[in-house]
């Protein structure tokens, strides 16, 4: 009997203070990629339901898969990675264009919109262009409330700085990267490092899959604290060192702080670091950062900080509410395209598509 493979979920992109942001380019490095195959095509022509069959295809088949969940639309995916394959289908269409970078001899276009009745979408002219055009309005609005919040964050962020004791923050990473990486000395080769989103802001409000990426790790520690305070240096320290050491490194960045690091995975020696509280138990070792905190200091603003944790969560459930807005005309708008889609031949696309990776894993023994 054939045992499913195992499902990874992450953000390829997000929604954050800066607009939308993107690390497309790290869902599969060109190096390492066998083929990545980019699907373009309007809203409604199949592309997340596309690239959803194919990994089903593949986690029957025993395959391990990974999943890049859409920040505009946390049900939808943007992408696909069969790791062990060495290939991923990636949406690269708006806001996230993605083109191929060595054509032919890694990457391809996709082109599902051959596979639509010209005449009949044609149609539709005026209205795609109306509701696209207000998608766009929605995403503006959004990004406006989220760069607000950008100010009131670094409210928080000023009065943290000044509360935090950093030399104990820096005392907590050299204990962990003695505890972690004690048999690591510097490599002749540094390691890999990929950037991701580990949650994202959603029309559904803060949404995260951190327990596909966290709990499959044979080590998980999780930095504990109330405040946001030191947690993203000291997993920065320690993802530098891996990498200096010669481990790859995953970071998963904050949903609306791109530079931000929430969590980290060194992938080869199967240890998490994580800030989110999903994961205090007993089988998990649980690092309390709020000793790092200057506890008279922290009295004298902690009204302060309640009151722009309040204000910054106000604004960014209004970037929510026009994300979602986007989604709904999003959603009106795929009823333009899929009455008018072929997809039967879509699906023997797909199943062409399945072939040609199944051999190339067969090559590859």
């Amino acid at each position: 009997m054939i045992i499913k493979g195992s499902i990874r979920r992450v953000f390829p992109g997000g929604n954050t203070y800066k607009g939308f942001y993107s690390f497309y380019d790290y869902v599969l490095n060109q190096q390492d990629a066998k083929r990545i195959m980019i699907i373009k095509g309007g809203p409604g022509v199949g592309k997340s339901s596309f690239m959803k069959k194919l990994g089903e295809s593949m986690i029957d088949r025993g395959f391990d898969i990974e999943y890049h969940h859409c920040s505009s639309d946390n049900n939808s995916v943007d992408g696909v990675v069969f790791p062990q394959v060495g290939v991923a289908l990636i949406d690269g269409t708006a806001p996230h264009i993605v083109d191929p970078k060595n054509p032919g001899a890694v990457d391809e276009i996709i082109h599902l919109g051959d596979y639509w009745d010209d005449e009949k979408m044609m149609a539709n002219k005026e209205m795609i262009i109306r509701d696209n055009k207000e998608v766009g309005r929605m995403f503006k609005r959004a990004y406006g409330y989220l760069a607000a919040a950008k100010g009131t964050y670094d409210n928080i962020r000023s009065n943290l700085d000044e509360i935090t004791d950093y030399a104990k923050a820096n005392k907590i990473a050299e204990e962990l990267i003695h505890k972690i990486l004690e048999k690591s000395s510097c490599s002749e080769e540094l390691g890999k490092e990929r950037h991701l989103f580990g949650s994202a802001v959603t029309p559904d409000g803060i949404k995260d899959h951190l327990e596909t990426i966290v709990e499959a790790n044979k080590k998980v520690v999780v930095l504990k604290g109330k405040y946001d305070s030191c947690q993203s240096i000291i997993l920065e320290k320690i993802g530098r060192r891996a990498i200096e050491t010669g481990h790859d490194v995953e970071f998963f960045h904050n949903h609306f702080d791109p530079e931000k690091v929430d969590n980290i995975i060194i992938k080869d020696i199967s240890v998490a670091l994580t800030t989110s509280d999903k994961f205090e138990n007993e089988k998990n070792i649980i690092i309390n950062v709020d000793k790092c905190l200057k506890d008279e200091l922290l009295k004298e603003r902690e009204e302060e900080i309640e009151l722009d944790k309040d204000v910054f969560d106000q604004l960014i459930q209004l970037a929510v509410k026009n994300i979602s807005k986007a989604k709904e005309l999003h959603d009106q708008m795929e009823g333009y395209y899929i009455p008018n889609m072929d997809f039967d031949s879509i699906n023997q696309l797909g199943e062409k598509i399945l072939g040609k990776i199944l051999k190339w894993y067969a090559e590859m023994k």
